[in-house]
């Protein structure tokens, strides 16, 4: 699976956008897949992640009621929603699949459990 990350850009605070993760190969259907972000100097940071059961979603505290994570299976794409976009919400953001079809909830928001990485693409907000 090769995953093709696209959306980002400069925004105003308060302003919103939508990022989407293509994905190629057939298993996209059965894993698990997120969202996560990092700036220089820091760890990745969790920030969103989709079930492939029951599309599920996870939110980390930081994006919830601002950023929505959906699947849409038919086109292998993952998308995430960005409102209220604040400063501290520029970054590189990736997208991700996980290593297996098994991951248990508590750890979808640790970046070991994904083993595909999209190239990132990078928003900026300005404030």
């Amino acid at each position: 699976v090769q995953l093709q990350a696209s959306g980002g850009g400069s925004v105003q605070a308060g302003g919103s956008l939508r990022l989407s993760c293509a994905a190629s190969g057939p298993t996209f259907s059965h894993t698990d897949m997120a969202w996560f972000r990092q700036v220089p100097g820091k760890d990745r940071e969790f920030v969103a992640a989709v079930r492939w059961r029951n599309n599920v979603p996870l939110h980390a505290d930081s994006v919830k009621g601002r950023f929505t994570i959906s699947r849409d299976n038919a086109k292998n794409t993952v998308y995430l929603q960005m409102n209220s976009l604040k400063f501290e919400d520029t970054a590189v953001y990736y997208c991700a699949k996980t290593r297996t079809s098994s991951v248990i909830l508590s750890e979808l928001g640790n970046p070991y459990q994904y083993d595909t990485w999209g190239q990132g693409t990078l928003v900026t907000v300005s404030s």
